[in-house]
């Protein structure tokens, strides 16, 4: 008969203990080190916007927008459709060159688009510089004070241009993009959040 001490480990016991520290380092050491860098504002390269995230966002529920020939804007018909709003300045006056490359802009982005295109109206606040009527994407809106209060940091850019936003299809602001951005930018958001949502 064999006289075993339960308290003195086996090597089999240890190097079974050893391998359970040492999983449970490796677990824990990976979540709390994935917690410091959540909670330290850290994000990789690819999770970035590259617009600016609004805080809080503008909030455009319980607006009714008007089109430019009177009709109501049908907001709440389509609640899988992202919006780019632009309500550029003097677009039939000095800033009309500016104007039609801003435009020229959004068109290519909503056609890079492909077939998640139908899912993103492009919402034109103000007077075109150019016939919209070859461009379906596009719905001319009256810029009323109803709008122009709902866009935060509208007045952010004076002089330089004019900024677009994106809104979601709850009718939140959520992007800002400032004036001159790179249309790319606005491409890469929109195609992440039409891909997730």
């Amino acid at each position: 008969m064999t006289d075993s001490n339960p308290t003195v480990p086996t090597p089999t016991a240890r190097r079974n203990r050893s391998a359970l520290l040492i999983v449970l380092v490796l677990f824990f050491g990976g979540m709390l080190a994935a917690g410091a860098l959540r909670f330290s504002g850290w994000r990789p390269h690819g999770m970035k916007n590259k617009g600016e995230l609004l805080q809080p966002y503008g909030d455009l529920r319980a607006y009714t927008a008007t089109l430019a020939d009177g009709r109501p804007y049908a907001w709440k018909d389509s609640p899988r459709t992202w919006r780019i709003v632009a309500m550029p300045r003097d677009c039939d006056g000095a800033r009309r060159d500016a104007c039609t490359r801003l435009l020229q802009d959004l068109d290519k982005v909503w056609r890079l688009m492909g077939r998640e295109a139908d899912r993103v109206h492009v919402l034109w606040a103000g007077a075109p510089p150019v016939d919209v009527a070859p461009l379906r994407e596009v719905h001319l809106l009256r810029a009323d004070d109803g709008l122009r209060a709902a866009l935060p940091r509208k007045d952010g850019d004076a002089g330089q241009g004019d900024p677009v936003w994106l809104i979601d299809p709850n009718g939140f602001v959520v992007l800002r993009y400032a004036a001159g951005s790179d249309p790319g930018d606005l491409r890469t958001d929109l195609s992440r959040l039409l891909r997730i949502n």
